[in-house]
């Protein structure tokens, strides 16, 4: 069944009915066994949407689980749907469009990996199908599509884990704990940062000339919601190369940050910003991409500063530690092409730098040289995908669910908002609100492609 149109949930539900299909239904906590004693028939249900790298990965983690059954897969390229279902020896039914796996009775959660521009459509209508769900991030592309997703999953009581998965790791909780210790001092400013030479400058992805979409590719629900184009090899090349389209990706800011901001927002339970600038350009890597290969980001909070610098131009990334060896023993500096990223917490008597596997931490005062790490006071994650399975029985909020990572999306949507018209934009986090910036407010929520509708309903 291919659908060509957006339909409503009322009419969808009626035709099904109708055509004596079982309405959907979501699987009560009380009917599940507890988390680790899955019971013979009481196993959740999980769908994907978008068979791409990260959702494979993500939906086979879940498959790894006894009391996880994976039964659909929906992507709108057939060729990706049925090589993932042909995977599984469950035999998951395949779907072109993802309306009609969230009508499935078989289907309780679902894994939302498709690109960027999708998101918060995709994820209001698994709200309103009264399934939980797994949003791969980041959060949303738009920064009124953000609140629309909190507000739809707190209105119809889902489950969402944002797919911020380096928060799972025993790294940043050792981070997060020095932070809360009051060891370092207060925080003055924060960096963040992600070089690579991904870019391949000067040649980038190259020019290939548009034309038609491959046989089995559903190109027109592919774009959805997005402004309408001529198909590109380049767009469809792999999950990195369609961030590089602004309009459906919204360029590496945009698909990488959220993990490597989600450490500072941990460890300094940050809320709004109150002020973003944003410079962005295209200088080096010459292809016919639209995002920028260069990206400074200043966000202004009410007690810190945070920066965000972004290149494909180079991967070298502040490796002092290697810096350092060459100083001392000569030796040569790391090589190759690979992606560096990571953060600096200046505080007063402390720096505490590190990436997603390893930190350290610099003293500024005596009292801190080889002083010991606070106690573990953070649990060790059972695994990301694991502890959304885990919330889906409880009904307990994940810890990337969408009270926190709104937060964390809302300044990416606005360093990328900030980069679109050129200016600083200020916020207030009371309101949620740009203030005194009209055309800001206006362009900070998207229009969608007829017939897709933005549901602004719910902002």
């Amino acid at each position: 069944m291919k659908l060509s149109k957006p339909v409503s949930r009322r009419d969808f539900l009626g035709a099904a009915t109708a055509a004596g299909v079982a309405a959907p239904y979501f699987v009560p906590c009380s009917a599940l066994a507890a988390p680790g004693q899955p019971g013979a028939n009481d196993r959740i249900q999980v769908g994907l949407i978008g068979a791409g790298a990260m959702g494979t990965a993500n939906v086979k983690q879940c498959a790894k689980y006894p009391d996880v059954a994976v039964t659909a897969i929906c992507d709108a390229w057939k060729r990706k749907r049925d090589a993932l279902a042909a995977s599984f020896e469950s035999k998951p039914k395949t779907y072109n469009d993802y309306r009609e796996l969230l009508q499935q009775p078989d289907v309780d959660a679902v894994i939302i990996a498709t690109p960027h521009h999708w998101h918060c459509r995709m994820a209001v209508d698994a709200c309103e199908a009264g399934k939980d769900l797994y949003l791969q991030k980041p959060m949303s592309l738009h920064l009124a599509e953000s609140r629309v997703i909190k507000n739809a999953v707190l209105k119809h009581k889902r489950v969402c884990q944002n797919g911020t998965q380096i928060h799972a790791t025993e790294n940043y909780r050792r981070v997060v704990e020095w932070m809360r210790s009051g060891m370092l001092g207060k925080p003055a400013v924060v960096r963040t940062f992600l070089m690579s030479n991904e870019g391949n400058p000067p040649d980038g992805l190259g020019f290939p000339p548009d034309s038609d979409a491959p046989e089995g590719l559903d190109w027109d629900l592919w774009v959805g919601p997005g402004p309408m184009r001529k198909f590109n090899e380049n767009i469809v090349k792999n999950g990195w190369a369609h961030t590089l389209f602004l309009d459906y990706g919204g360029g590496r800011t945009c698909g990488m940050a959220n993990h490597i901001l989600d450490l500072p927002f941990w460890a300094l339970d940050l809320g709004f910003p109150i002020r973003v600038q944003s410079t962005s350009s295209k200088h080096c890597v010459i292809d016919n991409t639209d995002a920028p290969d260069t990206h400074e980001v200043t966000w202004e909070f009410p007690e810190v500063t945070m920066t965000w610098m972004m290149s494909q131009v180079s991967s070298f990334g502040f490796n002092l530690q290697d810096v350092d060896r060459y100083a001392k023993h000569g030796a040569p500096m790391e090589k190759g092409i690979q992606r560096r990223l990571g953060y600096y917490i200046h505080a007063e008597k402390a720096t505490i730098f590190g990436n997603y596997g390893t930190h350290m931490v610099v003293p500024q005062v005596a009292e801190l040289v080889g002083a010991e790490p606070p106690e573990k006071t953070i649990p060790p994650s059972p695994g990301h995908e694991r502890e959304w399975l885990d919330c889906i029985r409880s009904r307990e909020e994940p810890s990337c669910g969408v009270n926190y990572m709104h937060k964390v999306n809302t300044s990416n949507n606005l360093a990328n908002l900030a980069m679109r018209l050129g200016r600083e934009l200020r916020f207030d986090p009371a309101t949620e609100q740009i203030v005194g910036d009209d055309e800001a407010a206006k362009a900070a929520r998207p229009e969608y492609r007829a017939p897709w509708k933005f549901p602004e309903e719910y902002l």
